[in-house]
């Protein structure tokens, strides 16, 4: 998505985000930092997860949103606020707007997840679906503020935001003097310039690293190319870090601060958030994941100790189930088979205890009888499996050929 150019802002500095604070004192939560053993293990270093995704409104977005309103003028305050968002920004306005006084507009696509739309209104701002994609979303919102006056909250693309969103910065320094590396999820790049500006202030020496998802990785070609760049088609699951452009204020920044920006696939996404249930007993949307799916990753390059910024924890359950599984397979923890066996009484039985036999946990079956693939004594099954991981896989396969059947998947 492309959220188009932004006012030339005055550049963010520490002041600016000490500044921010102060002012998010006994609003914004000083998050957990709870060590990781099981990645520690895995990177050789020691691990600390930020868990922004136990911030108010279940993530970090709330910081930035909040200085920014409660930075307006009375005349702006009186005339309202406008945003755009799918889920995390539009929560961060409803909240801080709610606090401060300030009616609150939210322009939400039509396939927002239900949850997101409701908590958006529980916090209180008016909501209007608008448009299949955040693109049509942003040009509805952008419409609003100029035809009543509404200021406009940007996500990203505002020093008064990136201050916001530098408290996570100055935290992680307080929380763990000795961080070495800080690794951080980027979309259009407020979190992690805000993290940049507050940890290079004071120990220039941290490593800052971003992390973007494959299918939607502006960053790269951007800052190779000196200036934002625009990718079409941004794809990925991790929706909260899904963007197009950088924003030009976090663009700057990240230029001059940032280290090093990486990408990770899906298939990382997906296991990084089954780690994230699993080991760390914390709930993380893909996007909040990335850090922990560059470290998965394997590519070195991170001096400990690490801190992992975890951005939100407001994940749809149905894309959830759908990630889970995908992370199982991913895994080799999750097998899909087909095959096809004579049509007798009792034969699905036989079939599920070779299944049973070799240990495999079947999670769906789907029998069928009649399709013109199959002959007249012919039937076909497609089984869900949970496995223990490729070894398994490989001895469940064997298994069902030894028997005799044909795996036709």
């Amino acid at each position: 998505m492309s959220y188009g150019t932004a006012a030339p802002f005055p550049p963010v500095t520490l002041d600016d985000v000490r500044g921010a604070q102060k002012m998010l004192s006994g609003v914004a939560r000083v998050t957990a930092m709870e060590g990781s053993r099981h990645l520690s293990r895995l990177v050789g270093a020691p691990v600390h997860l930020k868990c922004e995704n136990l911030q108010r409104t279940g993530s970090f977005k709330l910081r930035g949103a909040y200085v920014r309103i409660a930075g307006l003028l009375p005349e702006e305050r009186a005339a309202g606020v406008v945003a755009a968002s799918a889920g995390n920004h539009a929560q961060g306005v409803a909240l801080a707007s709610s606090l401060l006084g300030v009616h609150a507009t939210v322009f939400m696509p039509k396939g927002a997840p239900l949850p997101k739309i409701s908590a958006t209104r529980d916090y209180g701002a008016e909501v209007r679906l608008h448009g299949q994609v955040v693109d049509e979303t942003l040009a509805a919102a952008q419409e609003y503020a100029a035809a009543t006056g509404a200021v406009f909250i940007h996500p990203f693309d505002h020093a008064d935001v990136i201050a916001g969103q530098g408290t996570v910065g100055l935290e992680i320094l307080e929380q763990c003097p000795e961080v070495r590396t800080i690794v951080v999820g980027v979309g259009g790049g407020g979190l992690a310039a805000g993290i940049a500006v507050a940890v290079k202030s004071v120990r220039p020496e941290v490593r800052i690293v971003g992390v973007q998802a494959e299918g939607s990785a502006a960053y790269p070609p951007s800052l190779a190319a000196g200036r934002p760049v625009v990718i079409d088609n941004p794809a990925t699951m991790a929706d909260g870090i899904r963007v197009g452009r950088p924003g030009d204020v976090p663009f700057g920044i990240i230029h001059e601060l940032v280290d090093e920006v990486r990408t990770v696939s899906e298939d990382e996404l997906s296991a990084a958030l089954l780690l994230c249930l699993e080991r760390a007993k914390l709930v993380v949307e893909p996007a909040g994941a990335s850090p922990v799916a560059a470290l998965l990753s394997g590519k070195g390059g991170i001096e400990g100790p690490v801190v992992a910024v975890l951005s939100g924890g407001n994940v749809d359950p149905v894309l959830l189930q759908r990630v889970l599984r995908h992370g199982m397979a991913a895994q080799g923890r999750y097998l899909a088979v087909r095959l096809r066996l004579t049509d007798r009484p009792g034969a699905l039985a036989t079939l599920l205890g070779v299944l049973s036999a070799a240990d495999a946990n079947v999670l769906d079956v789907s029998h069928v009888r009649t399709d013109p693939r199959l002959g007249l004594t012919e039937a076909e099954v497609e089984l869900h499996l949970e496995t223990k991981g490729p070894a398994h896989c490989t001895e469940v396969g064997r298994a069902l050929r030894e028997a005799g059947y044909t795996v036709i998947t």
